[in-house]
């Protein structure tokens, strides 16, 4: 199975090929904005890399959140008009569960994003497997689940949002990745069931349209 992964919904932009789960190309540039610019001509390189055509893709996947809701949408927008082009299924994968198949290992993996305003957007893992739903969370109840969960042994914090949490586990790793590893969304993607790719929001937007509106979702 021949995969394209995108991710655009945190710190960079980035794109990986994979042929069952042989890396063919991957490429990522760290950026915060500017992702619609930068996200086509990026596939375009990642692809001529990888020496295949688009034609031999058989999945694409995507980031759908949580993360940057103008970050993610650009990605999303892109996998969805790429799939319809190609008539290819487009597959979305959680970020957190992305961050977390980024850095693996057995025990708990707790998968962080900054949040902003005091909280933080997680979603633990045991030995690979998800045992709480993404949320968002203040700091000091984020704190109080991962806790819960963890019943010693081997533990490591994942995502931009990884320092935040550090403290709570007694002696965990801690890798504060700006965005996940495309290869890692790649072979995530290959495994997924086919399911429409959907955006997940945890919480409203920051941004407020005239008139106090907020953007829809």
């Amino acid at each position: 199975m021949i995969v394209l992964a995108l991710d655009t919904a945190t710190g960079a932009c980035s794109a990986a090929v994979t042929r069952d789960g042989e890396v063919l190309a991957a490429l990522s540039e760290p950026m915060t904005r500017g992702h619609q610019e930068r996200l086509a001509p990026l596939v375009e390189a990642v692809m001529a890399a990888a020496d295949i055509p688009f034609t031999a893709l058989d999945r694409i996947g995507v980031t759908v959140g949580p993360g940057s809701f103008t970050g993610l949408r650009v990605g999303l927008a892109f996998a969805k008009g790429l799939g319809l082009a190609l008539d290819r299924p487009c597959i979305g994968v959680g970020t957190l569960e992305a961050f977390a198949a980024s850095d693996p290992g057995k025990g708990l993996t707790a998968a962080v994003i900054d949040a902003k305003r005091g909280q933080v957007y997680l979603q633990v893992f045991q030995d690979a497997v998800s045992v709480m739903a993404p949320d968002v969370l203040p700091l000091e109840i984020a704190a109080a689940r991962l806790a819960e969960f963890w019943a010693g042994g081997l533990a490591r914090l994942v995502g931009p949002g990884a320092g935040l949490l550090a403290g709570v586990l007694p002696g965990a790793e801690v890798f504060e990745r700006a965005a996940p590893d495309p290869v890692a969304l790649a072979r995530l993607t290959a495994i997924k069931p086919i399911v429409a790719a959907r955006p997940l929001y945890l919480r409203a937007p920051d941004a407020k349209l005239p008139g106090g509106l907020e953007l829809p979702a």
